[in-house]
């Protein structure tokens, strides 16, 4: 019985660029032009399923799993929004660095360096976020299966990762890593892709049905993420638990 989905050559190649997180120009720059599409997206999605009226703190008293949280950068525009935050990582650097960042900012956020199978907690969350994660874990289906234990009936659960085609290939490594230079060359390894079916097929053996899928597509002469219908490279999906 497998009892652990972290991946230790994963957990180190993120701790060693941990100081970076937060530097717009740095190693993370990508996530820094990715987060602004990604916040409005979970946030719209939030509000319409469980029927919020939008106010100044839309996301008030929702509790949300930020799961392979790195350095805070979704946990803390979702503890601004008003939720509940907990977040996760199995790096301790990362989660020392998300820590003294949300402490100058004066967030309230609960971070734990643990995975979701070794997570205690008698919460169930009302929302699990697994943005840019799966594609890093040991074993994807003990992971989510391990994500799903930790959600509420009807809770939503957000997974973005990348694709298995040869355009994600192109785009996501030679371009990314290799011409372009976004992200560290190493950043990402091709056949841990995952194709949404596969995606949506794991998730339904865990009782969590697709609610909606949507590309993420990269605009170069706008300099800025939109979403799209185009899901060859990168795709954001929203699954509820029934």
């Amino acid at each position: 019985m497998k009892n652990n989905t972290i991946n230790k050559k994963e957990i180190e190649k993120f701790s060693k660029i941990a100081e970076e997180w937060w530097n717009p120009e740095g190693k993370f720059k990508p996530l820094h032009k990715f987060n602004p599409i990604r916040i409005s997206y979970i946030k719209e999605n939030i509000i319409k399923t469980f029927k919020i009226n939008q106010k100044k703190t839309p996301l008030k008293n929702i509790k949300i799993l930020d799961i392979g949280c790195g350095g805070g950068l979704l946990s803390e525009p979702m503890c601004r929004l008003g939720a509940e935050v907990t977040a996760i990582d199995a790096s301790e650097k990362n989660i020392n660095i998300a820590k003294l960042h949300s402490k100058k900012n004066n967030l309230k956020i609960e971070y734990i360096c643990t995975s979701p199978e070794k997570l205690k907690t008698k919460n169930k969350f009302d929302v699990v976020l697994n943005m840019e994660i799966v594609e890093h874990v040991e074993d994807v289906d003990f992971f989510l299966k391990s994500c799903s234990n930790l959600m509420r009936k009807n809770g939503i659960m957000f997974v973005a990762t990348l694709n298995k085609t040869l355009k994600s290939y192109i785009f996501a490594i030679v371009g990314a890593e290799y011409i372009l230079r976004w992200l560290p060359i190493g950043t990402h390894e091709w056949d841990k892709f995952i194709k949404p079916d596969e995606l949506i097929n794991i998730l339904k053996k865990n009782n969590l049905n697709l609610d909606r899928i949507d590309g993420m597509k990269f605009n170069l002469l706008i300099d800025k993420w939109d979403i799209s219908n185009d899901k060859s490279v990168n795709y954001i999906a929203k699954f509820i638990k029934n």
